[in-house]
């Protein structure tokens, strides 16, 4: 809970302290009053005692009204919205409906309904209602409802229907009804780059060394029917546009698109297309390059990736000390400096990431965003010649102008395209990193106010130390328990 949140939720119980603690003080007042005798005195005494009674508890009721105080005392919290729905509602600054169809025999439905009725106590400007279509069924017609367990969301001249028993997906519904940028974010394509029209849930190449995340082979294959359709349904979820464009056969990039996006690009970039992307960057264009370590950077590209700031370096980057599972090659970050794409991220990873360099370029401030740990080196093609230990940044970002009638752009590069593809996109920070960074792109000072829900299948995350510690009490230690308890045992029969 923010600190503004936790302010309110204990103001809301003071109020309701107070509530409670004056009508324990009027009832002990009328238990010890006593109005003896008879007449008009004693008639008007009595009315006024009773007068003072429902006076105290109906102000009682007003003040617990306004100031509704909300306690979940199970242990699962069962009766209380997500954080993230939370955050949603707090941050909405339109007037917005939400009507919710139930289906009052489904327990998860009838949770649903108590949850929703909760988040509109949060903000006034959301108003909650909730409808069990079998006994209003003219709601449900007037509304066009067809299906039940249904949150038909309106505000701001837009409609929207979410079908759900998930407070995560109606607060989404949230999110997309209340977006004005309408904008769509276009991913290149034409270069080989990552697919976003597919639903598989695994990326990866083929080549002569057989199964690779890290570019470690120079013949791979791009595997049909994997990519990036995680990225593209999460955008979708949060009410971004998603358009994919072929920059060799349109004339220019749209100037519809709110930010540019290559995942992976295979194929060097025509000198006219290379032209297109820095006219689009003039224009105040937003860029976000994926690039892995065995795409070759040519001089076109090398150049204008220098007028933004930023060189892309040669090699496999290597990090011993701070990387994720047991291989050095999936580099960690868990330190990042203060940017809107960073706020409140955790741990990411990235399988495979080429070393990028800040470079000086006028009218252009450039940041390390994403930086390994000292102990990290690079491996270099063809003899893998090992590099000096040093920081290497694997994520920059950069702002500025490419001449002096050019508006600002905003750009953002880094070297792994893994990270974000499908096999790893859900895990840890990996896919706040990529919505942070599309948002920064998109003007956004601050992330998505939620990741949406990305299917993945059950797993446990381990560090590096809790594998080594897991190895050594499971393999090491209870063996070794065993066996001293078995020859101990021998020795007292002996």
């Amino acid at each position: 809970m923010s600190e503004h949140g936790f302010a309110a939720a204990l103001g809301e119980l003071a109020w309701f302290a107070a509530a409670l603690a004056a009508l324990v003080v009027v009832l002990a007042a009328l238990l010890r009053l006593r109005v003896h005798g008879g007449g008009i005195g004693s008639t008007l005494a009595r009315a006024a005692l009773i007068f003072a009674a429902v006076t105290a508890a109906v102000l009682a009721n007003v003040v617990l009204f306004k100031h509704d105080a909300h306690l979940d005392v199970t242990r699962e919290k069962a009766f209380t919205p997500s954080p993230e729905a939370l955050g949603v509602v707090r941050s909405l600054a339109d007037e917005i409906e939400v009507t919710y169809f139930y289906q009052r025999n489904n327990p998860a439905a009838f949770a649903a309904k108590t949850l929703l009725e909760t988040l509109g106590r949060v903000n006034p400007k959301l108003t909650v209602r909730t409808v069990d279509p079998d006994l209003n069924p003219g709601a449900a017609n007037r509304m066009g409802m067809k299906l039940y367990n249904t949150a038909v969301i309106t505000g701001k001249g837009k409609r929207l229907e979410v079908t759900t028993t998930d407070d995560r997906e109606i607060a989404l519904g949230l999110v997309r009804i209340s977006r004005e940028d309408d904008r769509p974010v276009c991913f290149g394509s034409g270069q080989g780059e990552y697919d976003i029209d597919n639903f598989e849930f695994h990326t990866h190449f083929e080549g002569s060394g057989g199964h690779a995340h890290d570019g470690r082979e120079a013949a791979l294959v791009n595997i049909e029917q994997h990519g990036i359709g995680r990225l593209r349904r999460a955008l979708e979820k949060l009410g971004y546009g998603v358009q994919k464009v072929e920059l060799a056969k349109a004339a220019r990039i749209p100037a519809s698109c709110a930010a540019w996006i290559e995942a992976n690009p295979r194929y060097r970039f025509a000198p006219p297309d290379v032209a297109k992307l820095e006219s689009y960057a003039s224009g105040g264009g937003s860029l976000l390059f994926l690039i892995e370590p065995d795409y070759e950077v040519d001089a076109p590209m090398a150049a204008f990736f220098a007028r933004l700031g930023v060189t892309a370096g040669d090699g496999l980057l290597v990090d011993p000390r701070s990387h994720y599972f047991t291989d050095e090659k999936m580099v960690a970050i868990n330190n990042y400096p203060a940017h809107a794409a960073t706020i409140n991220l955790g741990l990411t990873f990235f399988p495979g990431a080429r070393p990028l360099r800040v470079a000086q370029a006028q009218g252009v401030k450039s940041t390390a965003l994403l930086v390994s740990s000292a102990e990290s080196y690079t491996l270099k093609k063809p003899a893998n010649v090992k590099s000096g230990a040093m920081p290497h940044a694997i994520g920059v970002v950069s702002t500025g102008t490419l001449g002096d009638t050019a508006r600002p752009f905003r750009f953002a590069i880094v070297g792994d395209a893994d990270f974000a593809s499908n096999s790893f996109f859900p895990y840890l920070g990996n896919a706040d990193l990529t919505l942070g960074l599309i948002a920064w792109l998109r003007g956004e000072e601050r992330g998505p106010a939620m990741k949406p829900i990305v299917e993945v299948m059950p797993m446990v995350s381990l560090t590096n130390s809790q594998m080594r510690n897991i190895f050594i009490l499971s393999v090491l230690v209870l063996p070794g328990l065993i066996a001293a308890l078995g020859v101990w045992m021998w020795w007292r029969r002996r």
